[in-house]
């Protein structure tokens, strides 16, 4: 049995804040400051440019690649770290599409993130072969995995709702008719129990600077299904996904199996501070995360709907639909986040009126969740929120 207690206390939480947007970034793990500091003095001042082998740096990507990988279900040796997601969009997509050349359909739902939607867009323009982004109601994706379809683009969590696809029947089914699938794990990385390997997946990619905790400007990650690690191309073919690095050859041939997906330097900074934040996983089952999270935003709903009739849940009531935050919709829902900010509880706010919370088992317990909820109650039920300063909007909302 996981000890989040345990987990909790490795986490700098702001004395008097709660907080419930992990699911944007994560906080601060105690050991990270140590951790980089050392990679700057000891190896970066001491060692110099002999860090890249004395402190093992090349390696790094793959190195925390594999500790990623057993928290997202996948085999050793088929997850690097680098760059960031919309470039590992790019990278999933163009290689997929690659494998299934006679077909022109890429399907995604309108619960994707925008992003991934802008990379399949401008990969398609690129291109210029006739491809078509197919964009469909997330409820909506398996009746349209159809024998036209190429590749499917989606995110397994929708970013505003929490709505939860079923990964292994959409992978199944777009199987059968011949598809390819790429998962974006943005918000299940760290907060569902993903099984890449069992669902059969074939690419999936996501970030470290959410649910992970990895620090602003983490790196991203990209998964290729064994099966595909040595057809793929690579569309990015960069310096570090070549075969032999420092051979120089003027032309490119690509590296065996995940490394080929690597582009560009490892951020040797921004992994340190992940490697420190995955040690907070060492001890962590991931069946009781999924478990604990269900019954932290069970707890949530079922409080809120209670003391505040005047917000809408916007996602799944079913636990096992949706994975780790919560979404009410409010008219006035960017005002009334930013009077809770304002009181220490710090969720954020999705355009058109989506307040959205997110629930970390790592950080947050139920007397977290409890004293979010009295905030929560205060807010609505008094119209705190209806004040100049909480209506108007900052660039980052």
């Amino acid at each position: 049995m996981t000890d989040f207690a345990a987990t909790k206390a490795m986490f700098h939480i702001p004395d008097g804040m709660i907080y419930l947007d992990g699911n944007s970034l994560g906080p601060l793990p105690k050991a990270a400051p140590a951790r980089v500091a050392k990679a700057m003095t000891e190896e970066w001042g001491e060692m110099l440019i002999t860090g890249w082998n004395k402190a093992g740096w090349m390696a790094k990507a793959t190195e925390v690649g594999d500790r990623v990988a057993k928290l997202i279900g996948a085999e050793a040796g088929h997850v690097v770290m680098g760059d960031t997601l919309s470039i590992k969009v790019y990278q999933a997509l163009a290689s997929a599409l690659e494998l299934r050349p006679e077909r022109r359909v890429i399907l995604s739902d309108s619960g994707n993130f925008p992003s991934d939607l802008y990379m399949a867009e401008g990969l398609i323009k690129s291109l210029g072969q006739g491809h078509e982004l197919r964009i469909v109601a997330p409820e909506e994706v398996e009746e349209n995995i159809t024998e036209d379809v190429a590749v499917t683009l989606i995110t397994e969590v929708d970013y505003r709702t929490g709505r939860l696809h079923d990964m292994k029947a959409l992978t199944a089914k777009a199987h059968s008719v011949g598809a390819l699938t790429i998962w974006d794990l943005a918000h299940t990385a760290g907060a569902t129990d993903v099984k890449l390997s069992e669902c059969k997946a074939d690419f999936a990619v996501g970030c470290t600077y959410k649910y992970l905790n990895g620090g602003p400007g983490a790196p991203a990650f990209i998964y290729v299904a064994p099966r595909h690690a040595e057809k793929v191309r690579p569309a990015l073919s960069g310096w570090l996904g070549h075969e032999a690095p420092f051979a120089f050859d003027l032309s490119y041939r690509a590296g065996a199996g995940i490394e080929r997906m690597r582009v560009g330097t490892p951020p040797i900074l921004a992994l340190a501070s992940l490697e420190a934040a995955l040690d907070a996983w060492e001890t962590v089952d991931m069946r009781d995360l999924r478990t604990r999270s269900q019954e932290l935003t069970h707890l949530f709903l079922e409080e809120v709907e209670r003391r505040c009739p005047m917000l809408t849940l916007a996602s799944p009531r079913d636990t096992a639909a949706r994975g780790s935050q919560i979404s009410f919709s409010f008219e006035h829902g960017y005002a009334a986040m930013q009077a809770l900010i304002a009181r220490g509880v710090i969720g954020d706010f999705r355009a058109p009126n989506v307040m959205r919370f997110g629930f970390t088992p790592l950080f947050i317990d139920k007397a977290d969740v409890l004293r979010a909820c009295d905030v929560i109650e205060e807010v609505m039920t008094g119209k705190l929120w209806d004040k100049p300063e909480y209506h108007a909007r900052a660039a980052v909302t």
